[in-house]
């Protein structure tokens, strides 16, 4: 398994082999009760995030699912990513301001064949890449803020893996 880079991407992803059986890792995790961790299975799903006491707006979430190998032992695809309910929110302003500044490109084409003054606009399409850049700088920082709790649940899983 390699160890995670000090620049953490968005949403990184990683897969390792274990040695042993699905069932065994599968039942280390729902016996796993290490505060501040809350580990939740749902078939070969493990979802592991902190508890109430230890969250905060960017804390990071990782998803593991695993699957038997071919070569009798394991294989783990874990996913870090922040809350579910955090992403969804974040992906609907972008694509909010994306649509915003797609409408005012066809308001801003039309105005143009009419012959009628664009300054309006021009001004708003700005602004929207002005607020992505805002909404960019902000996930950034996010990311940023959850990097050390990520780092937790990477050590907790390597922990409970025994790895």
């Amino acid at each position: 398994m390699s160890i995670l880079p000090n620049e953490i991407v968005l949403r990184p992803r990683f897969q390792i082999e274990v040695a042993k059986s699905k069932d065994s890792i599968l039942n280390s995790f729902e016996k796993a009760d290490l505060p501040p961790f809350l580990v939740k299975r749902i078939d070969d799903h493990v979802f592991i995030k902190f508890n109430r006491k230890k969250v905060h707006f960017w804390s990071p979430q990782l998803h593991l699912e695993i699957n038997e190998s071919d070569q009798g032992g394991s294989k783990i695809y874990g996913l870090f990513g922040p809350n579910p309910t955090l992403w969804t929110f974040f992906m609907f302003l972008h694509f909010g301001v994306a649509t915003i500044f797609i409408g005012l490109g066809v308001w801003a084409y039309s105005s143009a064949s009419l012959g009628r003054p664009l300054t309006l606009q021009i001004g708003l399409m700005v602004f929207m890449v002005v607020l992505w850049f805002v909404l960019y700088a902000f996930g950034r920082a996010g990311r940023s803020k959850g990097k050390p709790q990520m780092h937790e649940l990477h050590q907790f899983m390597n922990r409970i893996l025994e790895i």
